[in-house]
C-alpha cells in the first residue's frame, strides 16, 4: 500500500483526513540473473508506487578487469551497455513513470550511490530466489540493506 491516511487535528479542534503520498522515487535494481526475480521486484514497485511515482530501472555493469579486457572485443563493453538499456527500456514500457538507467561500478555501492544523489526513497531489490541453496542475502543485496538511507524492500 503506498499510500496511507492521516488524520490531523486542526485549530477548530476537527479531524480531517488528509491522504499522502508514501513513496516518491522508487529504484528498482535489475539484474538478468536467472536466480534473480526481476520482475517480481517490478511488480512490487508497480504496487508500491500506484501510478504516482517514479520508477528507476536500475542496472550496473561491473567493470571487466584489465586483464580480461584485453581478450575482449574493442566495443564489447559499448555493445552490451546499448543492449541492456534496450532490455531496460523494454521492462519499463509495461510501468507507468518509468524509465532505466545502465551504469559502470560496483553494484552495491553504485545502487546506493545514485539512491543518495537521486532522491530515491524506496529501493525493491531482488535476493537471490527460495531453494538456491542460500537462506542469505547475496552480497548486492546485503551491501543496500545495510548502507542505504531509504527504505529497502527485499524480494526473496
Amino acid at each position: 500500500m503506498s499510500r496511507r491516511t492521516e488524520a490531523r487535528l486542526w485549530d477548530n479542534g476537527v479531524s480531517k483526513e488528509e491522504e499522502t503520498v508514501m513513496y516518491t522515487h522508487i529504484l528498482v535494481p535489475v539484474s538478468f540473473d536467472e536466480e534473480r526475480d526481476a520482475k517480481g521486484a517490478m511488480r512490487v514497485a508497480e504496487v508500491l508506487a500506484e501510478h504516482s511515482a517514479k520508477i528507476t530501472l536500475f542496472h550496473v555493469i561491473e567493470q571487466i578487469p584489465s586483464y580480461a579486457a584485453t581478450y575482449l572485443p574493442g566495443d564489447y563493453v559499448k555493445e552490451r551497455k546499448i543492449a541492456v538499456q534496450a532490455e531496460l527500456d523494454s521492462a519499463a514500457e509495461g510501468l507507468e513513470n518509468a524509465s532505466g538507467v545502465v551504469v559502470d561500478g560496483h553494484s552495491g555501492r553504485t545502487i546506493v550511490d545514485y539512491a543518495d544523489s537521486h532522491k530515491v526513497d524506496c529501493i525493491v531489490i531482488a535476493g537471490h530466489r527460495p531453494g538456491m541453496g542460500d537462506l542469505l542475502l547475496g552480497s548486492t543485496a546485503q551491501y543496500v540493506v545495510r548502507h542505504a538511507a531509504c527504505a529497502v524492500h527485499v524480494l526473496r
